[in-house]
């Protein structure tokens, strides 16, 4: 195996990101949002690929010199190798280049993987958005993080 690359994503890698999203998540975004975010100058959607499959992808969202991670998903089948490290490594990397101060994201507490790779980075709880997601209900973690050299 030649391991985990990340770059941007391209209009050829939408089919791979809807199907991991919709395996991932109960409330899927559409193939219409997807396809609207790419190319957008204040958006960067990175794909993880493995043997060029895309396993995964994230979307960061930019505003005011602030970023959202918006989005972070990696395939069942493929989660415990790595994907997710070198995606939010590598959205880290470009926030840094664009020298963005603050990235935000929420996340269910339930979704431990997710919360402990987010705090392995340094990311801190803030808050919390009561109801944030409706299935299964649960309140959201609001996680910070400060975009240092």
């Amino acid at each position: 195996m030649r391991g985990v690359a990340v770059r941007r994503a391209r209009e050829d890698d939408l089919a791979a990101i809807v199907a991991i999203e919709a395996a991932t998540f109960a409330e899927a975004w559409s193939p219409e949002t997807f396809a609207s975010l790419l190319g957008r100058e204040e958006t960067v959607v990175l794909v993880a690929t493995e043997e060029e499959a895309v396993i995964g992808y994230g979307v960061v969202v930019i505003a005011g010199g602030e970023a959202e991670l918006a989005n972070l998903a990696v395939s069942a089948a493929r989660r415990g190798r790595g994907a997710g490290e070198a995606l939010l490594r590598r959205a880290l990397g470009i926030l840094r280049e664009l020298e963005i101060g603050l990235v935000c994201l929420a996340v269910r507490p339930s979704n431990t993987g997710a919360t402990e790779l987010y705090r392995r980075f340094g990311f801190r709880e803030i808050g919390r958005h009561r109801s944030y997601y409706a299935e299964p209900p649960e309140d959201a973690l609001v996680l910070a993080l400060e975009v240092t050299d």
